[in-house]
């Protein structure tokens, strides 16, 4: 499969490190899938990463004598984890749960959100200096720099917390615009 790397012995260190950027950005990717419940695109991306590296190693069993080899095998790997990291971001696979603490009136916010198809509920608290209003929606990844923007326009000093969401049924969710979609308005 390469042999022209008799030829070429010299492109073995880049092949390693280029075979390593993509096997560990997979990977990278393939956890990603798997801790969010994808459990038909995970098993693909693990296929096609464990196959990228047996090839690999086995290159580096067969072929690579020298250190140059070795580091590009480590520094493949080290920019894989970067590479993995930035295209997850740029993905943004998921669902999440913001919860927003407003001294504000919430119900403004809750008829905000509404309109843009965020649905949300509300709840009244006491805080530690004030009664709030508490107020749950469930996002897409994607929309979350939305919804902040909108939560920042509405109160300056709104406070909110993130959580990532394994599963969700029911409710009301804006139809996706990917290929991956399958959030649909719920009953």
């Amino acid at each position: 499969m390469f042999d022209f790397l008799d030829v070429y012995p010299w492109l073995l260190p880049f092949i390693i490190f280029f075979g390593r950027i993509i096997d560990v950005t997979l990977g990278t990717l393939r956890i990603i899938f798997v801790s969010k419940g994808a459990k038909n695109i995970a098993p693909i991306i693990g296929f096609v990463e464990v196959f990228i590296w047996i090839v690999i190693i086995s290159q580096i069993l067969s072929r690579a004598n020298d250190i140059v080899s070795y580091l590009s095998y480590a520094a493949g790997y080290a920019t894989g984890n970067y590479v993995g990291i930035l295209l997850e971001n740029r993905i943004a696979y998921g669902i999440l749960l913001c919860r927003i603490y407003t001294q504000k009136n919430g119900k403004e916010l809750v008829q905000i959100l509404n309109q843009v198809n965020f649905g949300a509920t509300m709840t009244h608290g006491i805080g530690s200096t004030n009664e709030v209003d508490i107020i749950e929606t469930v996002v897409d990844r994607k929309e979350m720099k939305t919804l902040a923007g909108m939560l920042t326009q509405f109160d300056s000093n709104i406070f909110y917390v993130v959580e990532d969401v394994r599963t969700k049924k029911n409710g009301i969710f804006p139809k996706r615009k990917t290929i991956l979609s399958r959030w649909r308005i719920g009953k």
